[in-house]
């Protein structure tokens, strides 16, 4: 599926639209990563929904912002990239950063977004990746996330299970991703604008969860039970204050279920979908 741009307030954008039918599925990737990561879904459902994936500007092809930014502003350019698409409804799916994103969206766009799908999302409670927690301190967090192999290995570690999942082509990606110019940058002042070193700052996780109380959109919060980066508990609770929420937990899987463990989870959106139709 060929790599689109678009220019959205200044920045390009890269995507990839699959141009199927139905109700689009916009799917936004965690942080240091990129639309790569959906290839999954993109292949084994792209034919028969409507996939959008998106390099979060900053991550990926896409420009970069020149700016710090924290999940609010990243979520105000999601809705600007879907303004910019003419994406008048659409479901919000999103991993890790991408799922803090997503719930963000539906808050800013209510009336617009007809669901909700969490994969082990970001920011549901104080509990933050220990490496994250350091690399919050200046100087260390530089050393810290200085791109080589080492460091990918070490990503991957962490956010898979099974690293035998991540074919050449992802690691290839990824390994890209690393050396973005400018790209370590914004990452070190995302982390230190939603964490400290004492945890997920109090002010990201608690609007997660006046959002989860208020919004009434449908909903799926999925977590792979082996997630190194973000605790199961956290998505636990976050469908308990959710008030139309299903929770759906993958055993033997991390924190990237998409790659991990692709025909579950393109499973749990199909479902999703017949419950929203």
């Amino acid at each position: 599926m060929p790599d689109q741009f678009i220019d959205v307030a200044g920045i390009r954008i890269r995507y990839r639209d699959s141009g199927g039918p139905g109700l689009p599925i916009l799917l936004t990737h965690g942080i240091g990563g990129s639309l790569e990561l959906w290839t999954p879904q993109m292949t084994g459902m792209g034919q028969s929904h409507r996939i959008i994936a998106w390099d979060v500007p900053n991550h990926g092809l896409s420009g970069l912002t020149g700016k710090a930014e924290d999940w609010e502003s990243y979520a105000a350019r999601l809705l600007a990239f879907a303004d910019a698409l003419g994406l008048d409804q659409l479901i919000a799916a999103g991993n890790s950063m991408g799922g803090a994103l997503s719930l963000r969206l539906a808050a800013l766009a209510p009336a617009r977004v007809k669901g909700v799908f969490l994969a082990n999302a970001a920011s549901l409670g104080p509990d933050v990746f220990p490496v994250f927690r350091m690399m919050t301190v200046p100087l260390l967090g530089e050393m810290m996330s200085k791109p080589s192999e080492k460091g990918l290995d070490m990503q991957l570690g962490a956010i898979v299970k099974n690293p035998a999942c991540v074919d050449s082509d992802l690691r290839a990606a990824l390994l890209r991703n690393l050396f973005k110019e400018g790209g370590n940058t914004a990452f070190l002042a995302t982390i230190r604008s939603t964490t400290s070193v004492f945890g997920q700052r109090k002010s990201t996780w608690g609007h997660s969860h006046a959002l989860l109380r208020s919004l009434s959109v449908p909903m799926v919060i999925l977590h792979g039970r082996q997630d190194a980066v973000v605790p199961l508990k956290h998505s636990e609770h976050a469908a308990k204050l959710a008030r139309s929420a299903r929770l759906i937990v993958l055993e033997d899987c991390g924190h990237t279920p998409q790659i991990e463990q692709p025909a579950a989870f393109n499973a749990a959106v199909n479902q999703f979908l017949e419950t929203l139709s």
